[in-house]
């Protein structure tokens, strides 16, 4: 699919393609056998391509765009690789090559009855895994020492009947195995060529992922030639250049792959590619030669990317990318540039451009943990007001609510949150409360009750329990914001009278949605629970808090409908889509 693309000319010395093009009455296609030749040879002389794949009758060239700015897309049709040019030059490499190096694997959904796998190594790894099951279930009995297990805390430890917590296990590492990549690539060849461990159970902790569909992955990998400047996969506590994590001499700066899976991580570590709070699948390239270049790999399961850089003919440097994703297809867009504000410009043409925020929240926002009461917030306001310190929005935490309920305010600390807000209203100031998506499960909290009787909760993987998962109101359960009709009913939550105590001066912040559950594996969800249309949660992981960011603002547009009043909602996690307002908080 050419996006914002008006007119595209093909070409290709292939009958069977040529075929298809004299049937498109949109190809103005007036170029004879002889030239297609020249034009196709040119660029697969300039792409570098391996003789054995040079037929000219392999490959088709589509090209777009005007006189003074045309672009060149050439896709090798076996093995299956893609080209992109800048079709004004005569010379030189490609932007961007895509599936040029033989990764490109896409595994699909199987079952046990339909698996190559013989029937031996099946049983094995049965045995293998009930026997693992077995030794970690004695090994999670001894870890808590026969106390009893009360609950959970943001770090995934436990707590106590006593009141004392889990302590978490130091692992000393070897010095051997602390190096920045050292020897990777030769540790990669002294794995099996084919491991089957894993293939269909896998155990985290306590966790088993049933896997039902067995093992799964899709990838392929991008090459930015003559580049050695790569930008990009936010959110990492890294550089803002990307550095390598593989190489063909075993010697990178790091020693695993960025990974892009949205968790809540209570103590990151630094100069890393730990998977954080939230991530944008996007890589953008600069380079003298072949200036500004990106790609965008939209897939929001869990997924990883090397970075290699490989010298080319001529003495240059290509950076090469490796996208590896969990499960889902490949769906790729390539940005052709060439500048950085006109990638961004294409970017934003895929996912939409954020709207203006509302003045205010570019102010300075007071927020800690936490307010104790409506004569705390008064006293903080006050002092602000003495000082003449400026500031414009004063945030609530979870200790605002009644027992960790959402939508409700504690009548004994906070027992007259409008006029609170009216009076910090009437200076110009603002205030934001937070709401998270996992609701406590308490039959007498009409949240919970009215959720649980429309069946709007996330599922156990059986697909007929209501999912049960411990976060901060203890015992919880997850609305499914995956399906329309779960987002529509929490937007409605945000009307003046449901939400009691709000008022048009009170705005939202979204926490703890990657999600966030402290008894499960990472401090998340299980990979195999189902939404309501009983898909996996490993296939729409990294969009959880997005679609619940995307709700909130939603239903604090609604609540003013007819308005022209801003939404403001700052969420934790992302991933990118089109948005209503999109802002991200690290707390920490």
């Amino acid at each position: 699919e050419m996006v914002a693309v008006e007119e595209v000319q093909v070409i290709s010395t292939n009958a069977a393609v040529q075929g298809k093009i004299h049937e498109s009455e949109s190809n103005n296609n007036k170029m004879l056998n002889n030239e297609m030749k020249r034009t196709i040879s040119s660029l697969v002389k300039r792409a570098n391509i391996d003789s054995s794949f040079n037929n000219d009758d392999n490959f088709i060239v589509l090209t777009y765009g005007g006189d003074e700015e045309q672009w060149k897309l050439m896709i090798q049709i076996q093995p299956f690789a893609v080209y992109m040019f800048r079709g004004s030059e005569e010379e030189g490499p490609p932007i961007i090559a895509a599936g040029t190096n033989g990764l490109t694997h896409f595994e699909v959904r199987r079952s046990k009855e339909c698996s190559t796998t013989t029937t031996s190594t099946l049983n094995q790894i049965e045995d293998t895994t009930a026997n693992d099951v077995a030794a970690d279930t004695k090994e999670d009995a001894d870890r808590h020492g026969g106390k009893e297990v009360v609950g959970y805390w943001e770090d995934g430890l436990a707590i106590y009947a006593d009141g004392s917590r889990e302590e978490r296990k130091e692992v000393v590492e070897e010095e051997e195995d602390v190096d920045k990549g050292e020897g990777r690539e030769q540790r990669r060849l002294e794995e099996e060529e084919f491991d089957t461990k894993d293939m269909w159970e896998e155990k985290f902790g306590e966790h088993l992922d049933s896997k039902p569909n067995g093992p799964m992955s899709v990838g392929m990998e991008l090459t930015f030639p003559s580049s050695t400047h790569l930008f990009g996969l936010p959110e990492h506590a890294s550089s803002t250049q990307l550095k390598t994590t593989a190489g063909m001499d075993g010697h990178h700066y790091y020693k695993e792959p960025y990974r892009l899976y949205n968790l809540d991580v209570f103590e990151y570590e630094l100069d890393e590619t730990m998977a954080l709070y939230g991530h944008i699948p996007l890589v953008v390239s600069q380079s003298v030669k072949t200036g500004t270049a990106g790609a965008f790999w939209f897939n929001p399961t869990e997924t990883f990317v090397d970075i290699e850089e490989t010298p080319r003919p001529g003495g240059d440097i290509d950076s090469r990318t490796h996208f590896m994703s969990e499960s889902g297809v490949v769906d790729l867009f390539l940005l052709p540039g060439p500048d950085p504000p006109t990638l961004y410009g294409q970017y934003a043409h895929l996912t939409g451009r954020m709207q203006l925020p509302p003045i205010f929240s570019l102010g300075y926002h007071q927020c800690r943990w936490n307010y104790r009461d409506e004569a705390d917030v008064y006293f903080v306001h006050s002092k602000f007001e003495e000082l003449d310190y400026p500031y414009d929005v004063l945030w609530l935490d979870i200790e605002h609510t009644d027992g960790k309920r959402y939508f409700t305010w504690d009548d004994k600390t906070f027992p007259n949150p409008i006029e609170m807000q009216n009076k910090l209203g009437s200076t110009g100031r603002r205030m934001v409360t937070i709401i998270d998506p996992h609701i406590k499960r308490d039959n007498q909290y009409y949240i919970h009750k009215e959720a649980t009787v429309r069946g709007l909760y996330v599922k156990d993987k059986s697909g007929n329990k209501d999912y049960d998962g411990w976060c901060w109101p203890g015992s919880s359960s997850y609305l499914d914001f995956t399906v329309e009709k779960v987002r529509s009913w929490w937007a409605e939550q945000f009307n003046y009278d449901r939400y009691k105590g709000s008022t048009p001066t009170l705005f939202t912040w979204n926490d703890m949605n990657e999600p966030s559950v402290f008894n499960g594996p990472e401090v998340s969800m299980q990979k195999d629970l189902l939404n309501l249309d009983s898909v996996e949660h490993r296939e729409w992981h990294n969009l959880y808090g997005m679609l619940f960011q995307r709700s909130t603002a939603e239903g604090l547009t609604l609540r003013n409908e007819g308005a022209n009043v801003r939404p403001f909602v700052l969420s934790r996690s992302f991933f990118c889509r089109k948005p209503a307002l999109r802002c991200h908080l690290d707390r920490r």
